[in-house]
């Protein structure tokens, strides 16, 4: 029997809800109570989501390749989804809290943006936490945005309409590589942000601790410490506004799209993220999802809801990259 959740994640989407209940049972299962090592941490975290990525879009091509970058070797994955040439890119970043999950966990999300929103998608697997710590995961990801934008992919990308985005935490280094590569004078190198449910700050907002914190709504507050922790290699990176973007200045960034799930401990941070942006005249779209947690895009195989946000981030992809192309022109 599937188990059923505590009240609190009864206002959560019924698909949603099943998807947190048949990860929260698989998760019990593969753990059997043990204290996991971050290398055990990982084989449960893949066994767990192994049937969330299955299914769905088939691509042209799929293919795994290795790229040099200043931090040694690098693995990247590439999703085309038609013959066309020149198609706009979405270099993918997964989340699991620095410390989890991969390119595999994430394999379905990304055939689902190529698919729906015609991008060449190119997923980085960059090094987890503990064992890397800030900000190497960062610097990997900004290269591997700097290879598509050298030509790196080929004929079926267009180097000049890049996204980039993430969720959880992946969203964090999607902004944060946009704030590096600003500060560097190439703002033009990304044209797109795509944040899903972003960990942006280092501070929980105490209301969504209050409410969607606990058991019942996939991420719990008392993680969050303990993934900040596993990725900054110092305390006073905390104030560091590469590793805590939330402390960064907004000006000048790309366009962005906010996937914001109602019940999720980080909603008030992409609330605030929204409202800042716009502050600074950066064009920035914050979509609400009523019912959605944290990780639900993942549960698209069974949830509307996810597919909904799905298709709504890539409608927002094609429209931002195709007028990114109109003024190339």
């Amino acid at each position: 029997m599937t188990p059923i959740l505590s009240q609190a994640g009864r206002d959560l989407d019924a698909a949603v809800r099943e998807f947190i209940a048949r990860t929260g049972a698989d998760h019990a299962r593969y753990a059997a109570g043990r204290t996991l090592s971050p290398a055990e941490a990982r084989e449960v975290a893949e066994k767990v989501r192994a049937p969330w990525r299955a299914g769905g879009p088939k691509m042209r091509a799929s293919d795994d390749r290795m790229i040099r970058t200043a931090q040694g070797p690098l693995r990247v994955r590439i999703h085309d989804p038609d013959p066309r040439p020149g198609k706009p890119v979405l270099v993918y970043i997964h989340g699991g809290g620095w410390i989890l999950f991969s390119l595999e966990t994430h394999d379905r999300v990304m055939r689902e943006y190529a698919a729906r929103a015609g991008v060449v998608v190119v997923g980085v697997d960059y090094d987890r936490s503990p064992e890397a710590k800030f900000p190497r995961a960062l610097n990997q990801c900004v290269a591997a945005i700097e290879w598509v934008a050298a030509g790196g992919v080929g004929p079926a990308a267009d180097p000049a309409r890049i996204a980039v985005g993430g969720d959880s935490v992946g969203g964090n280094m999607s902004l944060a590589a946009a704030v590096k590569l600003r500060d560097e004078g190439r703002p033009d190198v990304i044209s797109a942000l795509l944040l899903n449910y972003g960990a942006f700050d280092v501070d929980l907002d105490p209301q969504d601790v209050a409410r969607y914190g606990g058991d019942g709504y996939m991420l719990l507050a008392e993680e969050m410490p303990v993934y900040w922790n596993a990725y900054l290699a110092r305390p006073e990176d905390a104030q560091n506004p590469l590793a805590v973007p939330a402390r960064a200045e907004l000006a000048g960034l790309p366009p962005v799209f906010l996937t914001i799930p109602e019940c999720d401990v980080l909603a008030g941070q992409s609330h605030t993220l929204a409202a800042r942006l716009r502050a600074e005249k950066v064009a920035a779209q914050a979509q609400v999802y009523a019912g959605a947690s944290h990780s639900f895009l993942e549960a698209v195989s069974i949830s509307d809801l996810a597919a909904r946000a799905l298709q709504d981030g890539a409608r927002w992809l094609g429209e931002t990259l195709s007028h990114t192309q109109a003024a190339a022109r």
